[in-house]
């Protein structure tokens, strides 16, 4: 997948991602190694601070951080490698997180991405280390495929 192929704002991010879709990211920049994805806490995502759940805000950066990585061109699928996340305030209301690819190889990207608030404050910061996947062969005529969105032509 190539970043046009993506009309953004979305909640598609070129592939099937459950959890993405239950937290319900929106997409809405995806562009030239930078991405943006937009958050609202729902109740079911607090803590008992009734703050947005750590592991939700590190969820938004790791895909903020994957969608950068993918931004770049020719790239596709990436997995985490590595992950470093530093909560520097609670994460309350809408939030925003934007990602950069810093600089990437042949098979790794490095990636940092900021979550902030409605105010513009940042809330939490991470870095981390994807690696670029390619479908892998699972036979003489077929390969590992992405779990990938149903599209007209599946209908």
């Amino acid at each position: 997948m190539d970043s046009m192929s993506i009309t953004l704002p979305s909640t598609d991010f070129g592939v099937a991602i459950p959890f993405v879709k239950h937290l319900g990211f929106v997409l809405t920049v995806f562009s030239d190694g930078q991405s943006e994805i937009r958050y609202m806490a729902r109740p079911e995502h607090l803590n008992s601070y009734s703050v947005t759940h750590g592991g939700a805000v590190m969820t938004l950066l790791d895909v903020t951080m994957a969608m950068a990585a993918r931004a770049a061109p020719g790239r596709t699928g990436v997995v985490t490698v590595e992950m470093k996340t530093s909560f520097m305030r609670p994460s309350m209301g809408p939030l925003v997180a934007r990602g950069t690819l810093k600089h990437h190889t042949a098979t790794l990207a490095f990636t940092e991405a900021t979550v902030f608030d409605e105010h513009g404050k940042a809330c939490a910061h991470a870095t981390g280390t994807f690696k670029y996947i390619k479908r892998l062969p699972t036979g003489s005529k077929s390969v590992n495929s992405f779990n990938r969105l149903p599209t007209q032509a599946d209908a």
